[in-house]
């Protein structure tokens, strides 16, 4: 696979991940506890994963058992302070702060494995935090902190973590084992937290407005979006999958547009093509469209 089809696989992924923020406020409607929404959308995908790749899942090493471990202990940490957090901010709020992991990625990246990012990945930066700001109206409303963008601000950084050690455990373990592991240990440890903590509001759940969401949430936002990628993350950096990924946030602020969640406005088309831009932006080597397109064409023949 190519960087460019990588990359292109990561966008799709954002989309999916974009989407889960409208689906998951529609269980938390249904009354549906985090940690069970959790719980189902692990227990889905890991069935899915062994369904259709269990001749690898049954061949993992010890090694790839314990980066995916890692990756799954991270990934439940991540998950159920997002999905939390969802309980008490906006879509908008939630998918806004949780992008800020970007800011993160490069400096993680340059402590660990001493990769400095290129100058780009800085226009990029500042570009992509400018249209999240614009997107979510913070710049002229102010950002109100509820108890759950503190959550989502934990998830961010935890998201900063998860995203660098993916690159690492990308490269030295099966996509397929991973993603199998992410949905098991979020299932296990899923009803762990409900059976201690939540387990007095599991009569109040209405299962018939939350199955359809919640089976969306399984197939597409967990299995789906989590086998695409494991798959495509080794064949680009972490930096440029960490810059695609957060249009997860514009295509969350689309998506609750569409569901009737929140009203369009000017801040969605400015804010959202700033982010497009900064996606754009690391897809292309500037020096060299610089050099191209701008040094040469100013050359005159003698």
């Amino acid at each position: 696979m190519t960087p460019s089809r990588a990359n292109r696989n990561l966008l799709l992924v954002a989309l999916m991940w974009g989407s889960s923020y409208t689906f998951i406020k529609m269980v938390i409607a249904a009354r549906m506890p985090p940690a069970v929404i959790n719980t189902l959308r692990g227990a889905i995908s890991a069935l899915l994963v062994y369904l259709f790749f269990h001749k690898i899942v049954k061949t993992m090493t010890w090694s790839e058992f314990k980066i995916g471990a890692i990756c799954a202990a991270f990934n439940f940490v991540v998950v159920q302070l997002q999905s939390t957090g969802l309980e008490s901010t906006t879509p908008s709020n939630c998918s806004f702060i949780t992008s800020t992991y970007v800011i993160l990625l490069p400096f993680i990246g340059w402590l660990f494995f001493k990769k400095v990012p290129p100058l780009k990945i800085y226009l990029a930066l500042i570009l992509c935090m400018s249209g999240m700001l614009i997107l979510t109206g913070v710049l002229t409303h102010g950002l109100r902190l509820h108890f759950g963008d503190w959550l989502t601000i934990l998830t961010a950084i935890g998201f900063a973590f998860q995203m660098t050690y993916y690159g690492y455990a990308t490269k030295h373990a099966r996509p397929e084992v991973i993603a199998f592991q992410l949905g098991f240990v979020q299932a296990l440890l899923g009803v762990g937290y409900t059976l201690t903590l939540n387990i007095h509001q599991l009569p109040q759940i209405n299962w018939l407005a939350a199955a359809g969401p919640v089976v969306y949430l399984g197939v597409v936002a967990t299995f789906a979006a989590q086998v695409l990628q494991m798959i495509s993350q080794r064949y680009t950096d972490t930096v440029t999958a960490g810059l695609i990924l957060i249009t997860e946030s514009l295509f969350a602020s689309l998506i609750s547009v569409l569901f009737q969640v929140e009203r369009p406005t000017l801040h969605l088309v400015i804010g959202g093509s700033l982010v497009i831009l900064a996606t754009v932006i690391t897809q292309f080597d500037l020096r060299g469209v610089f050099a191209r397109y701008l040094v040469k064409g100013h050359r005159f023949k003698a």
